[in-house]
């Protein structure tokens, strides 16, 4: 479903990613860990289109990248792709149900529409009695909800997730795992996670071993 070839991406001279060849199937979970300075996130933006590689090609459901720019590449990406953040990034003027319509006003539904479909995401999350609420008004877990809710609301091909629960305590984590889980057995989700929690890579499919911008090795966890 993703397939990236031979990607180099540097920063001056520092080489952050350099030559990294990998394919995604739908329908995995794929965890992304490694030090500090490995280059998770920069090849997480990469895969997301957030970032062009210096060189390489990569490749979204048979779509070159490369191929694509400006408001096409933005549009691709609004369909195609759910982000979920470390600090959710919800806009604080907004209610919870308004943030997770968001992505599907952009992309051109009515908001009679993408209302609905926000409702229906967020009372499968459990978010229902929260969803007229702000975010300053929610909880951690329920803010980081709440942006699971925003990636999912165009129904993205991917699901990518950076350090997601990275800013939650040991319960609330140990929740948004479920719920990750749940969302691949119930929906099929696809999802890449960058990921420093151990328990969560744990109940990926595949581990991707990232080193100095190269993949290290690949492993299967022996929790699947």
């Amino acid at each position: 479903m993703i397939t990236l070839t031979d990607i180099t991406k540097s920063y001056d001279s520092l080489r952050v990613v350099d030559g990294i060849s990998l394919t995604i199937p739908r329908g995995e979970i794929t965890a992304i860990v490694g030090p500090s300075g490995a280059g998770k996130t920069t090849l997480l933006q990469i895969m997301g289109t957030l970032e062009r590689p210096d060189s390489g090609t990569v490749s979204i459901d048979g779509s070159e990248m490369a191929s694509l720019s400006g408001r096409r590449l933005a549009a691709f990406r609004n369909r195609n792709i759910g982000f979920i953040f470390q600090f959710h990034q919800l806009l604080p003027e907004f209610t919870l149900l308004e943030n997770v319509m968001m992505p599907a006003l952009i992309a051109g539904e009515s908001r009679r529409e993408a209302s609905g479909h926000a409702a229906e995401l967020i009372d499968y999350l459990g978010l229902t009695a929260r969803s007229g609420h702000r975010p300053a008004e929610l909880s951690g877990g329920e803010r980081q909800r709440a942006a699971v809710a925003r990636a999912l609301i165009n129904r993205p091909a991917v699901v990518l997730a950076d350090e997601p629960t990275g800013s939650l305590d040991s319960h609330n984590r140990e929740e948004m795992h479920r719920l990750f889980l749940q969302l691949n057995g119930e929906r099929g989700q696809t999802f890449v996670i960058v990921t420093h929690d151990e328990s969560l890579a744990a109940g990926a499919h595949r581990v991707i071993h990232l080193r100095d911008g190269r993949i290290e090795r690949i492993s299967t966890p022996d929790a699947r």
